[in-house]
């Protein structure tokens, strides 16, 4: 499933699978999975042009409130994935992202999964989205309509 098609606001990411990404069964330990979601929705952030460093340098941080993963099939020990990841902008107490993990190929789904974050301030109160955030996704979702 490609979600950067499907969606306005997603991003695609390649990556490597390292030794130090498998078990001694050599497959991808299922932590890693959870590694992968963030690199995603990073990268998703800094291509809508605001890296998660300057959401934290406004005083804004997203903890994770809420994690799901499916395991589908095994990634290996230098298998090249496309990380997914897309923002639901339907989600309003905060933020929630989907992801998909595929072979380069698009030919063996990985996972998919979805985190959800709560906004903080700099007291650690949860807020609502500033308004630079939600400003920025609707300038996103309307460029890339």
């Amino acid at each position: 499933m490609d979600l950067a098609a499907a969606t306005p606001l997603s991003h695609q990411t390649r990556y490597r699978v390292i030794y130090g990404d498998t078990d001694t069964m050599g497959v991808v330990y299922h932590a890693n999975y959870l590694r992968w979601f963030e690199i995603g929705r990073s990268e998703l952030f800094r291509a809508m042009g605001l890296p998660y460093l300057e959401i934290e340098a406004r005083g804004f941080m997203l903890p994770v409130s809420e994690v799901t993963c499916k395991y589908l099939a095994p990634a290996r020990y230098d298998d090249v994935v496309v990380i997914d990841a897309a923002l639901n902008p339907g989600f309003r107490a905060g933020m929630q992202f989907d992801y998909v993990i595929s072979s380069e190929d698009g030919r063996v789904l990985h996972a998919t999964g979805q985190t959800r974050h709560a906004f903080v301030n700099q007291d650690a109160k949860v807020v609502r989205p500033p308004d630079f955030v939600r400003d920025l996704i609707r300038s996103s979702e309307s460029a890339k309509r």
